[in-house]
């Protein structure tokens, strides 16, 4: 059944009507082992502050019964049953029954292929529970949740509280687990099936760790690293927040098909693909790290306290991706945590926010269908830099006095924008309306550019509708010394008009804007060293300067003000001296694809050929060794290369896949490689790394297969999905791949299917790379306008990335 999508207003119609007393919920799983039916009842109590009123429950499955107060009610219309004659306190039980299938939301089964092992979960988010048990699908109608689980014998059951009691029932058992505190229903889950799981004290705390069995020594292998995060983590936000996390248990659950990560209370959900098959690069710890802490901190932001609707999604999401970057640099390993986001994340939100899809970081959202086209780029590493500039602002301790009071005094409620801000003002003591307005209310990048006349330096900031926000930042003044340069001055400055002064030294060098990455803003040199940027970019003394350098080369190269050629340059010397490991692996992935996307085609070889040769040069330093080879096996130009790559590589099974995905795409045959690897590879997931040799392959009957499975059968893992796109769309292959992007456009109508996180997913990394035109462009430009608002938000940024691409090609 489908649902209609609930809007602000019967949000806030219903959330002033009611009190949800208590969740009462018996789940029954044990069809799933042969079959694929989930069923639920649903026991509701909650009072009504207006008796005789009418409303409505969210329930988007097959109704079998529902009674409110003991009387039977009308089936349901539209995802919703009518809830008429209200008492002033009522009780109401729904019976429903969801089929798990490859168009289902809110559960979900996936059959490992490594063994024929099933495992089950939920995944509630945005509004998705409402797809399998009645509820209140809205995030200000808190309440304590009891669920009870009925499942196969040889299942483990998880949850968002732990400690369950369980019964023995023959050939299933009975899991009861104890009312959770006051929960939105997005926020809870069930996780179930055959698990591998691991036990440790952290922080005061019983942590487990989760995984299906199958993947048992992988999560062998990382669980002390995993284990010491979470400890960290636990620890550092108790400090921070002023409240420790409130439940003795805290699980973390790797599942196969999952799609992505998500906070559950108590009981965090993620795709196993985080659970590396082959030992993770530096940059994939410092990445995971992250993530880790990310969810780690929604435990506050999102769950102990949440947002009252989804304009103010940023206080979930904008404060866990910035809490995790300070608990990263404060108190774990990962220190150079600020440095990766913005070689990573920081930089995909520069992009987007100054494209057709920006918005506010808060932004009005009309009803629950346009909440799920907001989690993006802005939403997540925009706010987060937005906030630790915000922290720069006031200071990190009238910053952490701030978060102490709000937890305090709306734990287990409900927020608005205005709560934390006046916590924070509160604080520090300072008025932050006109920061409110400017950092969250308003879209777009600000641009701050050096200039330089007869009266010295000044910095002109222009905001996107004319007048910039306020910025706390540093420019820097760097000469030369030998091959290297020092920093010769630090003019710490607070932006808050069109021209600032700077009380800068004359003849430097380089002068770098926005030093130290304080604030949020896309940034040029001044004219007279513009041209001297990208050789001076490898010479700055530390990871965060040579960071900011490399920014600003790129968002030259996406505005259309500097070639490929000089980003290729730039990041290319960059990597030669650069001394942090977590940056490595993102700087060679910006590398391949100024050199690969956004080059001439007459470029593109000595381009690639010069990557390649810093790849190489890079394999001989033990901590980048594989990420360097892993940029290789993109850039070899050569079958001989590939032969080089092959014998470096040797155990490294993943390193194997990678060198026959090129060697495919220089068009030499893999076919009996490809089998013999195939047949040694102990990875479940193997054919997907088969199907990306047939997919870089220059052959219509092999991009035709690979569509299909790709495409049509949805057969390849949520998470692998862009790792068989990317080498579909291989340079040089333009006559066989102008049908399959015909056939994309085709797809748009109804590329939403199954929710938020197949939307997205399928919608950017399908999108075509190669075999396109400005023509191509518009008329995906014209399809967004008729879709959905994830599919929308998502063809639109990607159109516009490759009319930017096109742009740099021309």
């Amino acid at each position: 059944m489908s649902g209609r999508s609930l809007t602000q207003t019967e949000a806030e119609t219903r959330a002033s009507m009611l009190t949800v007393e208590r969740y009462d919920v018996a789940v029954d799983l044990s069809d799933l082992m042969p079959g694929s039916r989930v069923r639920c009842e649903s026991t509701i109590t909650f009072t009504c502050h207006r008796p005789d009123a009418e409303t409505f429950v969210d329930c988007a499955a097959t109704v079998e019964s529902a009674t409110l107060n003991g009387v039977v009610l009308r089936s349901a219309v539209e995802g919703r049953i009518a809830l008429t004659d209200l008492a002033e306190r009522n009780v109401l039980t729904v019976v429903s029954v969801t089929e798990c299938s490859a168009d289902a939301r809110g559960v979900y089964k996936a059959v490992d292929p490594a063994d024929g092992e099933t495992y089950v979960y939920t995944d509630f988010s945005p509004d998705y529970a409402r797809y399998v048990l009645a509820c209140f699908d809205q995030p200000d109608l808190k309440a304590p949740w009891a669920f009870t689980v009925t499942a196969p014998a040889g299942w483990r059951v998880l949850s968002n509280s732990g400690d369950p009691h369980i019964e023995d029932l023959g050939s299933v058992r009975r899991w009861s687990f104890p009312p959770t505190p006051p929960l939105a229903a997005y926020n809870t889950v069930i996780n179930a099936g055959p698990y591998y799981e691991l036990r440790r004290r952290g922080a005061g705390h019983d942590l487990g760790l989760f995984a299906r069995q199958s993947l048992a020594s992988i999560l062998d292998r990382d669980a002390d690293e995993l284990f010491t995060l979470t400890t960290q983590g636990l620890e550092f936000f108790a400090a921070k927040f002023g409240m420790p996390f409130p439940q003795h248990k805290y699980d973390q659950v790797f599942t196969p098909e999952f799609p992505g990560a998500m906070e559950n209370f108590g009981c965090v959900t993620w795709m196993d693909w985080f659970l590396r098959r082959s030992t993770p690069t530096r940059a994939e710890w410092d990445i995971f790290s992250r993530y880790l802490l990310h969810e780690l901190a929604h435990m506050w932001f999102g769950n102990i306290v949440t947002m009252r609707w989804w304009d103010d999604l940023w206080l979930n999401e904008a404060f866990a991706e910035f809490a995790s970057n300070w608990a990263a640099v404060s108190v774990t390993s990962y220190t150079d945590a600020w440095t990766a986001h913005l070689a990573g994340e920081k930089l995909r939100a520069y992009f987007m926010d100054q494209g057709p899809t920006t918005h506010p970081i808060r932004q009005q959202v009309r009803d629950v269908s346009e909440a799920e086209a907001t989690f993006d780029a802005i939403t997540y590493p925009k706010g987060a830099s937005v906030l630790q500039q915000l922290m720069t602002y006031v200071g990190e301790a009238q910053f952490s006095a701030g978060l102490t009071s709000y937890f305090a005094k709306h734990a287990w409620g409900n927020t608005t924008l205005e709560d934390l801000i006046d916590a924070v003002a509160d604080a520090c003591g300072r008025d932050l309306d006109q920061w409110r307005a400017g950092w969250l209310e308003t879209a777009g990048t600000d641009r701050l550019t050096l200039d330089h006349d007869e009266d010295g330096f000044a910095l002109v900031a222009q905001g996107p509708g004319g007048l910039p926000r306020q910025h706390v930042l540093a420019v820097g003044a760097y000469e030369r010394s030998g091959d290297r340069l020092e920093r010769t001055a630090l003019v710490e400055v607070q932006v808050a008009g069109e021209r600032t002064r700077l009380a800068l030294p004359a003849g430097a060098d380089l002068y770098l804007v926005n030093d130290e990455d304080l604030t949020f803003a896309s940034t040029r040199p001044d004219a007279t060293t513009r041209d001297a940027f990208f050789d001076n970019a490898a010479r700055l003394p530390s990871a965060t300067a040579r960071g900011v350098a490399v920014t600003t080369a790129w968002d030259m190269l996406i505005n259309g003000e500097a070639t490929a050629a000089e980003a290729v340059h730039c990041l290319t010397r960059v990597l030669a001296v650069e001394t942090s490991a977590s940056v490595i692996e993102p700087y060679l992935n910006l590398a391949v694809e100024a050199a690969d996307l956004w080059s001439p085609e007459s470029e593109r070889d000595e381009l690639l050929r010069a990557v390649a040769a810093a790849c190489r040069s890079l394999s001989g330093i033990g901590a980048y060794r594989k990420a360097a080879l892993r940029g290789f096996a993109r850039t070899a130009a050569e079958p001989e290369d590939v032969a080089w790559l092959q014998t470096e590589a040797g155990e490294d099974i993943d390193l194997q896949w990678r060198a026959l995905v090129r060697k495919a795409q220089l068009g030499r045959p893999t076919a009996a490689e490809a089998q013999a690897l195939l047949d040694r590879d102990p990875d479940p997931e193997a054919w997907v790394s088969r199907l990306q040799v047939r997919a870089a392959t220059p052959d219509a009957a092999e991009k035709k297969a690979v569509w299909q499975t790709l495409v049509t059968d949805r057969a390849v893992p949520l998470a692998s999905v862009h790792s068989v796109a990317a080498p579909f769309w291989s340079a040089g292959q333009n006559d066989l791949l102008r049908p399959h992007a015909e056939a994309y456009l085709n797809l748009v109508p109804d590329i939403h299917r199954s929710g938020t996180m197949p939307a997205t997913t399928y919608t950017k990394h399908l999108f075509p790379l190669f075999g396109v035109d400005l023509t191509f462009v518009g008329r995906a430009e014209d399809l967004a306008a008729q879709a959905v608002p994830v599919v929308r938000r998502n063809l639109l940024d990607r159109a516009d990335r490759m009319r930017r691409i096109l742009r740099s090609r021309g």
